[in-house]
């Protein structure tokens, strides 16, 4: 059971490295945080909510998962390496295509109560 909650510490130790040393991170935080107070404001339902907290929870993860193949591709490739690059960018390309897709999924949702809100059709 100790080693359980040991796991825990390092869990949270490697989520504070994401967030003092990503900024992307943090800006994905950041645009978090502004979802889940739009989606409060605006009194989503409960699908509603579950596909913000899934695309909020995607995106991060996706983050994280990127954060720790660049470490390890720096680790095991320290110099200049076009495959190692290519591993980068790929790792990257993950974030863009999950991001993306949590604006779309946040535009679907957002934009018609929106639209409501200031007096337009969606």
């Amino acid at each position: 059971m100790n080693k359980f909650i040991r796991g825990f510490g390092f869990a949270f130790k490697g989520l504070g490295h994401a967030v003092k040393t990503q900024l992307n991170f943090r800006v994905h935080l950041v645009l978090a945080v502004v979802a889940i107070a739009l989606g409060w404001y605006l009194k989503l339902s409960s699908p509603e909510w579950l596909w913000i907290i899934f695309s909020i929870g995607l995106v991060l993860l996706t983050e994280l998962v990127n954060t720790a193949i660049e470490l390890l591709v720096d680790l095991v490739s320290p110099g200049f390496n076009e495959t190692a690059g290519k591993v980068k960018d790929i790792a990257a390309a993950a974030v863009l295509v999950t991001a993306f897709t949590a604006l779309a999924i946040g535009i679907i949702i957002f934009l018609p109560k929106l639209s409501l809100l200031f007096g337009h059709a969606a």
